[in-house]
């Protein structure tokens, strides 16, 4: 087997795993490269699978780096949360020789592409979990409106707009008050961030529709980012363009691992109460 290993070098502990993992690694599977500071070209490489230290943000990274030719995705969780990286170092040297013999399963997810045109140019971006339009400082109310496939949808006026995958379901949206979607979804849900309407609700439609975003009142302007960790300023005259991407995020499953169960385990998700203890009856 083939193998990328990427990861995030900024986060504590992640060089320091990736040397103690990178012999036994090699023991089981042939590394094209290691990247821990995501300064490598990955288009004209090629790889069976692609392990990722970090987290979560490691893996957004690393689905962005690999562009349109994605490779399955391992995870081992060196962060916070791990809702992607669910291994643990562990983990990985518990299951490793089985995966590297072909013994995984791969899902299959929805990616999207952002398209930002202004009189200035055009650009495109690939991304897993989100693009959100923000307010930017002094974070006065921005007005926006959204067209789904041509037809005028909705106008939000508000902090912002997120327009998230099933994957990003969890992350920022589910924050701003957005549904959980079943991963496996071709759908895209679109959540505004604390919109001035009692109306305003979020919208779960299908993936095969095209999204745009028109700012049509930003006084201190509004930035468009991008899963969380690119930024692009964005002003009246930008039109915000999200879509079904020609690719999708490969994500490897091992064993014993399933979506409902890392949603009770990592976001408590169907936890009870705490309860305070009752007395008993006669007591």
């Amino acid at each position: 087997m083939r193998i990328f290993v990427l990861g995030n070098s900024g986060r504590p502990g992640v060089s320091e795993e990736a040397e103690r993992l990178l012999p036994f690694l090699r023991e089981h599977a042939e590394i094209v490269l290691c990247d821990f500071c995501q300064e490598r070209e990955l288009s004209g490489q090629s790889a069976d699978l692609t392990l990722v230290l970090g987290g979560d943000g490691a893996i957004l990274r690393a689905a962005r780096q690999m562009g349109y030719r994605q490779a399955p995705v391992l995870g081992v969780n060196l962060g916070k949360l791990g809702f992607l990286a669910d291994l643990s170092p562990a983990e990985l040297r518990e299951c490793f020789p089985r995966v590297a013999q072909g013994e995984f399963r791969v899902t299959r997810h929805l990616m999207f592409e952002c398209v930002v045109e202004s009189p200035a140019g055009r650009q495109t971006f690939l991304g897993l979990n989100e693009i959100a339009v923000q307010t930017a400082p002094p974070f006065h109310m921005i007005e926006l409106d959204l067209v789904v496939d041509g037809e005028p949808a909705s106008r939000y006026g508000g902090d912002g707009l997120i327009v998230s995958t099933p994957i990003g379901s969890t992350a920022h949206s589910l924050s701003a008050g957005g549904p959980v979607l079943g991963q496996d979804l071709w759908a895209f849900v679109v959540t505004p961030i604390c919109p001035h309407a009692l109306t305003a609700r979020p919208l779960v439609d299908s993936a095969d529709k095209v999204y745009t975003i028109a700012i049509r009142r930003a006084e201190c302007g509004a930035y468009l980012v991008i899963d969380g960790q690119e930024q692009v300023p964005v002003t009246a005259q930008h039109r915000i363009t999200v879509r079904r991407a020609p690719v999708s995020f490969a994500l490897v499953k091992v064993a014993g691992r399933t979506y409902y169960q890392t949603l009770r385990d990592k976001l408590r998700w169907g936890a009870p109460p705490n309860y305070r203890d009752e007395p008993t009856a006669g007591a």
